[in-house]
């Protein structure tokens, strides 16, 4: 073999090497990474037994915002913001699915097609404080969603936003109980989200009466400004009683969305979620004039946001999610 060819093997190998370790390094995706997810216990696993914690943030109401429901967005939200989940907040009333169905399941559709195409995970959320009087549209909605993308480990489904100040038992787990069932004819696999009531805040109620499917867990949402040490408490409890959380909406301000930022009280909740490894979405991408939008009026639809399009809330979830993507391919 002459010095050339030599020359030429040894570059090959060398740049071969190099492309391996960046590629070991984190150019792989969350989904090339865990793979298919389920629920062990309290935790929520990958393909290879893992613990995994997404981190990602939701869009805003379909029917309102929905100018960011694009391929776009969402890789900038992976490539920038290092989402490992995005959450598809579909309406349902007002003016949402339930009076406009082809419109916000197509604006669902984008994202998920999107989210699929890069390697992340994605919530398809039946986005309604009263969901059990639209129980048929929902059933239809996901056996239509299951069928579609049931064959993909990227789909969560998440089906009951925020149920009011109602019964778990009497109201929403019968709900609840009856979508899983459509979404199990077809997808038997990929993780359920069950919202509970009063606004996801009252999981220990439903810790006293769980549903009957593993892959099922129940969502925690919170507003730094307003919910405190004492929804962390009712969080344990759930957790303890073996419940796997999923805080699949939060926001840095009062629950009301505007005000100030209460940036010590959200790491408060950071450190509580790290401790157990919870799973979170931040609310929202979205550009309203008011405190928990990460986005200034008129920010870009396709994302490409500089420092000065990005909110003060926005840029502690910016940098949070960033962290948390450089401690999950370390």
């Amino acid at each position: 073999m002459n010095l050339k060819i030599k020359h030429s093997i040894f570059l090959l190998s060398f740049f071969f090497a190099l492309n391996f370790q960046a590629y070991a390094q984190g150019d792989q995706s969350p989904v090339e990474k865990f793979g298919q997810l389920k629920i062990e216990g309290t935790k929520i696993v990958g393909q290879n037994g893992e613990t995994v914690q997404l981190t990602g943030m939701s869009l805003f109401w379909s029917q309102w915002i929905g100018k960011y429901y694009n391929y776009e967005c969402v890789k900038w939200l992976k490539d920038d913001w290092k989402c490992s989940i995005i959450r598809a907040a579909m309406a349902v009333n007002p003016k949402g699915y339930a009076s406009n169905p082809k419109n916000n399941k197509k604006k669902i559709e984008t994202v998920v097609d999107a989210s699929i195409d890069l390697g992340i995970y994605v919530i398809i959320d039946f986005h309604e404080h009263n969901a059990e009087n639209y129980l048929k549209e929902a059933k239809i909605f996901f056996a239509d969603m299951a069928q579609k993308y049931g064959k993909y480990p990227n789909v969560i489904y998440e089906i009951y936003n925020e149920p009011l100040d109602v019964s778990w038992s009497g109201v929403v787990k019968p709900y609840c109980e009856e979508v899983i069932s459509v979404i199990r004819k077809y997808d038997p696999d990929n993780i359920i989200i069950c919202g509970t009531p009063k606004w996801s805040q009252n999981v220990d109620d439903a810790a006293l009466d769980p549903i009957a499917d593993k892959n099922t867990a129940y969502a925690v949402h919170f507003y730094s400004g307003t919910h405190k040490q004492w929804l962390m408490d009712k969080a344990e409890t759930a957790m303890n009683k073996g419940l796997c959380i999923f805080v699949s909406e939060y926001g840095t301000t009062e629950a009301n969305g505007n005000g100030p930022v209460f940036v010590e009280e959200t790491q408060n909740w950071y450190n509580w979620m790290d401790k157990y490894h919870i799973s979170h979405c931040n609310w929202s991408i979205a550009d309203k004039k008011e405190s928990s939008s990460a986005l200034v009026v008129g920010a870009s639809r396709k994302g490409g946001w500089s420092d000065k399009q990005i909110k003060p809330s926005g840029k502690i979830v910016r940098a949070e999610l960033r962290k948390k993507h450089d401690q999950m391919f370390k």
